[in-house]
């Protein structure tokens, strides 16, 4: 067990290059975070790598004000240090949890109450693998969302690390899952994480296929990561008092809407993201998330780890991740050297 006097005062991080490419990032040194009185100091074994950690990298999605400008919005490992004010969380305690930034790197600070406790028989990766889908999930389906239980949900994209997060919470939650994807393999994948139906959306158009597979009622919640032409067709397949929730736009944030459908089936149109919230919203969702869902990982929803990369290798994980070629999560394993 660590004590604050024995740690190194310096720590390799991730740093991105001028030209802002994949092959750009490279390890750099920076000094150890401070750990204020209600946070702890947490050794990072693993670290999740997502979309936002691309936009990042290219000069959008900015880490909020006086959060770590190190890509890296969740992480995995023990804690080595805890502030005065904490007595929740202890040194050598194994931990999961959600930052602002930070979690290309070796240590971090992170507000106490967002930790999440990693089971016993859980590696680091697949722990890493879970806090900021299972925090996405909650906020967007669960809470803006409003999913109910026999409800029927679609989600855009069921393949990917959010994606196949929110299969297994919906079908836990006791919800219908409806998926699109883009290939035979991806289709196979959505299948064991417990959809009740694929779409692969190159082979046939999906707001047909949702209206056949709901005899004509569409999708009371649709959650979204594609936008662009699919912000129309969305509201297009929802149910009457359907929830359309967008957490990302890779086809674009513009498209040519009809808002009459939406009047006329009081739809709700509503997005949110996760890295800007405040402490004490964040530390709401992770108790809502231990309380609710945690009980089931990792036997009835599990990480889904698609490939592991030492953390020199971020450059080829953001390049995998922007291949779209992946299915669940690309994990950093920083303890790594390789």
């Amino acid at each position: 067990m660590s004590s604050p006097e024995t740690l190194p005062e310096i720590m390799r991080v991730i740093a991105i290059g001028d030209d802002k490419t994949p092959q750009s990032l490279q390890i750099t040194q920076a000094p150890l975070p401070d750990c204020g009185d209600d946070e702890v100091l947490v050794k990072i074994a693993a670290a999740g790598v997502n979309r936002g950690d691309c936009v990042q990298r290219i000069g959008f999605y900015p880490p909020p004000p006086g959060a770590s400008e190190v890509m890296g919005l969740e992480m995995a490992g023990t804690v080595v240090h805890a502030g005065t004010q904490v007595s929740t969380v202890k040194p050598g305690d194994r931990v999961a949890g959600i930052v602002a930034g930070g979690g290309y790197g070796e240590f971090i600070n992170i507000h106490h109450s967002h930790v999440l406790p990693i089971p016993d028989d859980m590696s680091f990766t697949d722990a890493a693998a879970l806090p900021e889908a299972m925090m996405t999930v909650y906020a967007n389906v669960m809470e803006n969302g409003s999913l109910k239980p026999c409800e029927t949900l679609l989600v855009h994209g069921g393949a990917s690390g959010i994606g196949s997060m929110a299969i297994q919470m919906a079908k836990a939650f006791g919800a219908r899952v409806f998926t699109t994807v883009s290939s035979e393999e991806k289709a196979q994948a959505c299948v064991s994480f417990g959809a009740d139906h694929v779409i692969n959306y190159k082979q046939s158009d999906f707001v047909e296929e949702i209206k056949i597979l709901t005899d004509g009622t569409g999708a009371d919640v649709i959650l979204d990561m594609i936008g662009g032409d699919y912000i129309q067709r969305n509201i297009q397949c929802a149910a009457k008092g359907g929830r359309i929730v967008n957490i990302g736009y890779m086809n674009g944030f513009s498209a040519e809407v009809n808002f009459l459908q939406v009047m006329l089936k009081n739809l709700t149109l509503t997005g949110s993201t996760l890295r800007a919230r405040p402490v004490e919203e964040k530390a709401r969702l992770t108790q809502l998330v231990l309380e609710n869902f945690w009980h089931f990982v990792p036997k009835t929803i599990q990480p889904v780890v698609h490939q592991t990369f030492a953390l020199a290798d971020a450059g080829a994980a953001h390049e995998l991740m922007e291949s779209n070629a992946h299915i669940g999560k690309i994990i950093l394993d920083v303890a790594r050297e390789d």
